[in-house]
Formats: C-alpha cells, structure tokens, sequence
C-alpha cells in the first residue's frame, strides 16, 4: 500500500471541502497513538480519525470513530486546551511530503487569537503528532524525541539530530535532497534532476521528487510505456518524452485536485489503493462503490475488505490446504491415466498385424524373424516381427491377445479419465469458490458441499457452534434494466439455475475454465434471446469472465444458452451441467 504524497494531497482537499473554517467540537485520544476530531463546519459534523501507529499510520475521514477512555492522557488535555473550539483556517502539506499541517485559530482565557499547529508526521515508525505554538516552537509531541546528540555527531548520523521535545523549535523532517513537484516542474528540473541519477528509472523518480511511492513511480512507468527494469542510462530520446510528458500530466492533475481513487485487487483480493487510476491493473482497479471520488471513503473500504478476506481466508484454511493437495493429487493421476491410455493408442497395429498374418502366413516355413508384405489398408509394405519360436498362427493370435488387452486397458482408461477429469474439474471449481468467497456463510455452504460430496469428513458441531445463514448468489443489475444473478460457490450455481432461472432465461459460464453460473432474467415482454438487447449479453458475458478463474486474462471465451438446454446427470457433483445448443462469444473480464 502506498498512503504517500499524493494520497495525502487528497485525503487533504477533502478534509478541506468539509472542514475549513469549521470548529473542532471534540477531540479524544482512544488510543496512546490516535487521536480524533470532531469538527463541525458548513456541512455539518466531519469525523477525522488521525493514527501514528507504527504498523499502520493513516489520516483520514471516518464514518465512526472508536470510544475513547474516560479518563484523557495528558497530551489529549493539552491538545484540548489549545485546539477545542478552534477554528481550522489552513491545512497545509509542507514540501509535499508526508505530513499534515492543521492550522487552528483558538482563544485563550485571555480573550487572545493565536494559531496553533496540529502536525501529522506520516513517517512508518518514526510517525508522530505534533503540536506547536504560532512561532513552530513545540508545545508536546504523541512520541518525544530527544536523541543522543554526542553519539549520533561521533557517527555522523544527521538524520538522528532531530529533536521533537517541548520547547524546542520544530523543524520538518529532511527531504533527503528531494524536489517539492508543486513548487516547480518543468524540462530543465526534469533533465538536471531526474535524468543525470543512475539506476532504475522507477527508483529515480521516487527518489528525485517528494510524494511519490514506488508505486507512483511504477504507473507512472506502466503509462509511459516503459519498462519498469530500465535504467535512466537506457531510456531512449523517446521514452524521455514519454516519460516526461506522463508526469507532467500527473503533476498537473494533482495541482487541479482532480484524483481518481481506486483499490487494486488480485485474485478477488484488495492489494494496493492509491489516489491514481492505476491503470496498470487494468479492471481490477475499482473505485469506491459508495463515492468514486472519496479517498477517505476508499481506504475505509479498503480496510474492511482487507480485514475481511483474512478473516475468510483464516476460516477456509484448512479447505484450502485440503483442497490445494486434492488437486496436485487428481492432477498426477490424471496424468498418469492419460500416459497410459496414450500407450494403447498402438492397438489397431497389433489387430492388423494379427489379420496380415492370417491371410499371408501360409508362406511361412518357421523360424522366421520377420515377414514382409503389403498392408492392404493403406497398400504400403509393412514388415511384422515375429516370434520365430511360433508358427503363423501362433504369432497372429499373439497379436490379437496384444491387442485385445489394450483395448480392454482403453476402454477402462477412457472411463477413468472422464471421471478423474470430472473430479479434478470440480475440485478446481470449488478451489475457484473460494478465491471469490465473501463471508463465512459463503465458506460455510462450500465446507457443506464438499463434505456432501465425499471430499470432507464431517465434523460434529458442538453446542456452542454459531450456525451462519445460507449465503444468497449475487445480484447485479444491468444498464437495460435486466436482473443478473452469479452463483458464489457449486450450491448456489444449482440452486441459480436449477432453482431461480427458469427455461427462457440465459446462462453465462467461462468455457473451459472453473467459475460462477450467471443467469439473465428474461422480462416478461421478451420473445426469445432475439428480443435482448446486446449489451446485456455484452455485460453478462464480462461479469460471468470476472468470475472465472481465467479473470486475468484480457479476453475469455464464454458459452450462453438458454436456461432449458441445460442439463444436469444423475449423480453429478453440485454445479456440473451438460449442454450441447449454445452459442459463444469473447468477453472481458469486468463488472458493470
């Protein structure tokens, strides 16, 4: 995850859209590295949840912000006293760097205005608040620092001099010789600054410019053009053009406040958020659903979604594992059947060396090695081994005994491979469930369904066990008004089609590959598959892809029939169906 500059730059334009000239009506600290603002202003009451958590220090506007002890520590009264009943007048990001600058307007006993500075440092461990007097001199600090200023001279360590201790002058963390991108960007900083580093063209961005992560630098890259390895030595006139036009363009964006948030998943899971369109993910990039243009509202989803894919994914561990091995084991025999029933594919060789014999044996005297003559299926010459220790006869029927056993061992073979192909497609649907599974009802209904099937030993519930609800298939509705529904796991893709969709509605599924049932719900004006509008097959065909296990890939093939060309055997596993009438087509893998 990258909360870097431009994260920051606008998780601040919204706190400014709600909270500037507004007053703080309430401030705790929940935690000993948390603090929180009530702040009221224009639009009514905004909550600010402010951490310097080592593992996870973040700021941004919360919906709810947690309880807080009854008793304050001494640096949540202090703040109290100087920042209560404030009035925000500013919030500044100096340098662009990781910090915020909360500057409030506050009256003393005396009747005196005077600013004070609430200063977040967005520094992994080193993450501090920081409040200061009108002049920067600090007034307390969440974490103080006062380190050993004759060791850290003896080591010629300056980035251990600076001090955060009351009463001392604040000074902003060092910029490593940094650019502020704000300040001043242009061709000539590009060239002189950028372009004369060495190494990685990814590392010389981020380490050229404050704000941006390595994951700005490597979209920046992506959008480019550019290959993320390239060292600036190997960037051609072109990719120089490129690359500077890109982060002009981006530099200009984030001057204009104009942000496009979005969280990054991989397999179904959110990995990276960021305050770019990270468009090297393709349409794995999702914005928030709630507020397209809200970082804040992105990372609160972001967390949640995050907390809950490792608790699903804690709770389908030992799935999982079973699972994963289930399908090395199904995938080894399958590979074994196969090689054997490819050894039988020789059998019709045996049965006519056997017929040649019969018809041109009679020239045989015995102990002969081999015998030349002219295969009659093809009229090519063809030369037999034989057994020189057998007659004519006795050589066919050997032949005919070689190759009835093959094609007994085929005929076994074939079943065997149907079936452990079967098997180790359903396994894989199942393991599919899991990747998209939501909640513990989703892994709860797949636990179900695999003991049903054999695969999991059923295990006796104590008394005390929750039992969760049975999980409900997805519901999107497309941009014509038409109900589409996706099956999360192999129950609820019987139940959808089997159950909800009946003989006129349209069945989606990725064609050779494990993933969800998607059902169309014909309306009830439509004549046929004829009367639906494109663009439903259109957006069914991609939700169906985004929920195949071949997700990633930039097209997949999908199969559509009608609900009553389905058909499901006796005996088969929940979710297989056979069909025969379908029509295919080519989708990407998004939803609408």
């Amino acid at each position: 995850m990258a909360y870097d500059g431009i994260v920051i730059n606008s998780i601040i334009k919204e706190i400014k859209d709600s909270c500037l000239g507004g007053r703080c009506v309430k401030l705790q600290q929940p935690e000993a590295d948390t603090i929180t603002l009530t702040m009221k202003g224009f639009k009514g009451q905004t909550r600010i949840y402010i951490s310097a958590n080592a593992s996870l220090p973040i700021v941004y506007i919360a919906d709810t912000l947690p309880n807080a002890p009854m008793q304050a520590p001494a640096f949540c009264m202090l703040l109290r006293k100087h920042i209560s009943n404030g009035r925000l007048v500013r919030l500044e990001q100096p340098g662009f760097d990781r910090v915020f600058d909360f500057v409030f307007e506050h009256m003393d006993e005396m009747g005196d205005i005077s600013e004070r500075h609430l200063i977040v440092e967005i520094m992994g461990r080193q993450s501090n608040v920081i409040l200061t007097d009108s002049d920067m001199i600090i007034l307390d600090c969440l974490k103080r620092i006062m380190p050993d200023l004759d060791k850290a001279i003896e080591e010629n360590d300056d980035s251990s001099v600076r001090i955060l201790y009351p009463g001392k002058e604040y000074l902003p963390p060092d910029s490593q010789g940094k650019i502020d991108p704000l300040s001043g960007f242009d061709r000539a900083v590009f060239d002189e600054k950028l372009l004369t580093k060495s190494g990685p063209v990814v590392k010389a961005i981020f380490g050229t410019f404050t704000g941006f992560s390595k994951m700005a630098a490597e979209e920046i890259l992506y959008r480019s053009g550019i290959d993320s390895r390239k060292t600036i030595g190997d960037l051609t006139e072109e990719e120089k053009d490129k690359l500077f036009g890109t982060l002009s363009g981006i530099i200009e964006d984030i001057r204009n406040e104009s942000f496009s948030p979005c969280i990054a998943y991989v397999n179904g899971a959110p990995k990276d958020y960021h305050a770019l369109q990270l468009t090297s993910y393709g349409v794995n990039a999702l914005a928030s659903e709630e507020d397209e243009n809200s970082m804040s509202r992105l990372l609160i989803e972001f967390y949640n979604t995050r907390q809950q894919t490792i608790t699903v994914r804690s709770k389908s561990q030992d799935i999982r594992k079973l699972l994963t091995l289930a399908v090395e084991r199904t995938s080894r025999k399958l590979d074994l059947q196969r090689n054997q029933l490819e050894d039988t594919e020789d059998r019709d060789k045996y049965r006519i060396y056997g017929e040649l014999l019969n018809t041109y044996g009679y020239d045989l005297k015995g102990g002969e090695e081999s015998l030349k003559c002219v295969n009659y299926y093809d009229n090519h010459e063809i030369t037999i081994p034989l057994d020189k220790d057998l007659d004519a006869r006795g050589n066919a029927n050997r032949y005919f005994s070689i190759y009835n056993k093959k094609k007994r061992t085929a005929e076994v073979l074939t079943d065997f491979v149907q079936k452990t192909d079967a098997e180790l497609q359903y396994l894989l649907s199942a393991k599919h469930s899991l990747e998209i599974a939501e909640n513990e009802s989703d892994i709860e209904e797949i636990r179900k369904e695999l003991i049903e099937s054999g695969i999991l030993k059923k295990v006796r519930r104590s008394k005390g066990d929750r039992r969760t609800a049975a999980g409900e298939p997805l519901h999107f509705v497309s941009s014509d008004g038409y109900d589409i529904y996706v099956g999360k796991n192999n129950i609820q893709n019987d139940k959808l089609t089997f159950g909800i969709a009946t003989g006129r509605d349209i069945w989606f599924h990725s064609k050779k590959a494990p993933g969800s049932h998607v059902i169309v719900k014909l309306k009830p004006e439509d004549d046929g598959l004829e009367s639906v509008p494109d663009r439903v097959f259109e957006e069914a065909a991609s939700i169906a892809a985004y929920f195949s296990s071949a997700k990633d890939a930039p097209k997949v093939e999908i199969d559509y029939t009608e609900r009553k060309n389905l058909k499901k055997p006796p005996g088969a596993k929940p979710g297989y169906v056979i069909y025969h009438t379908n029509y295919s087509m080519m989708a990407e893998p998004k939803l609408p």
